[in-house]
């Protein structure tokens, strides 16, 4: 056993194993050591000597080894797993997986868009009776979106949207930033936002201010036809509102990546809705999951190197 520049730590994501990573890593930094651990004793040995690590999580024990380490890439966006006391402790830096996500969830958002203004589903069902009978759909084109969460996966969302010619507004926890859509509010002006707009996608955060956002007051305000589009977070909307909003017709559909509570049950009424399409929380699979986050850390190692003491690519600590 070598030592190691960098350990690839026991992970899967999206069905995709760790050797995947670490090849990747390989391949992107030639003149670095890149080892995979594939044991908690590997992990405990290469973590010995190592300057970077990534995986999802380290423990303080394992911070308690790593003596030379520098930095934890994490391979998720989110960061609230970790033990941030211990890491800045032991002054490891740590990064996050932000941004990977953007091309393959926006994807995903204009997809359910197209969908339901193209009646996919009802085409499908009359398919499978062999029915040939046309129907009524919609156009994107000169319709309003309001876009609730304006990072990486909201703004390239409002990037794709435009180029099927479509209004976009946007709601975010800092409106005096701006943003990329044509206006944009604070989370206390979403019924604002939302007031003429035929889809209403949710790329938000989790967290106090965004949990139950979206309950029966929010469906209120919406417009009768529209979609709502849920890639950010189940809690963030209310479910039994959500329910009642699709029973009475006071919205036009859903598209759920998540749901509240998730895994959804068997026996839960939104399974049986025409007017829901739900995903099992796989809106940001990817092939090229590992790949963007092997570009992240190359760019961090090469800012270890040449500018140890300057900001890192989706730092958080």
């Amino acid at each position: 056993m070598t030592d190691a520049d960098v350990v690839v730590l026991r992970q899967k994501i999206h069905g995709m194993d760790a050797s995947d990573y670490a090849e990747i890593l390989r391949e992107q930094l030639p003149d670095q050591e890149v080892a995979l651990a594939t044991t908690p004793a590997e992990e405990r040995e290469y973590l010995r000597d190592a300057r970077v690590a990534t995986g999802f999580s380290l423990s303080e024990e394992q911070l308690e080894l790593a003596e030379n380490l520098e930095l934890f890439a994490c391979v998720y966006a989110g960061t609230g797993h970790l033990d941030r006391e211990s890491f800045e402790e032991h002054d490891v830096a740590v990064t996050n997986a932000s941004g990977v996500h953007a091309p393959n969830i926006s994807e995903y958002v204009v997809g359910s868009m197209i969908a339901f203004a193209r009646q996919f589903s009802r085409a499908q069902a009359q398919q499978r009776e062999r029915e040939w009978r046309a129907y009524p759909t919609r156009e994107l084109h000169g319709s309003t979106a309001a876009v609730v969460g304006l990072g990486s996966i909201g703004t390239a969302v409002v990037d794709r949207l435009d180029a099927f010619g479509m209004e976009t507004v946007g709601v975010r926890y800092t409106p005096e930033k701006g943003g990329p859509t044509e206006e944009v509010y604070g989370f206390d002006e979403i019924h604002e936002a939302v007031k003429d707009a035929e889809y209403v996608v949710l790329a938000c955060p989790l967290s106090d201010a965004t949990r139950g956002l979206v309950d029966d007051e929010l469906f209120r305000t919406m417009p009768a036809d529209a979609v709502l589009v849920n890639v950010a977070r189940g809690p963030v909307v209310e479910t039994d509102a959500l329910l009642s909003a699709l029973r009475s017709n006071a919205i036009r559909g859903a598209a759920l990546d998540v749901t509240d509570p998730e895994p959804l049950p068997e026996d839960h009424p939104l399974w049986g809705m025409g007017n829901v399409r739900i995903t099992p929380h796989n809106s940001g699979h990817t092939p090229e999951y590992f790949d963007r986050c092997a570009d992240i850390l190359a760019d961090n190692l090469e800012r270890l190197e040449t500018e140890p003491e300057s900001e890192l690519v989706n730092q958080v600590l």
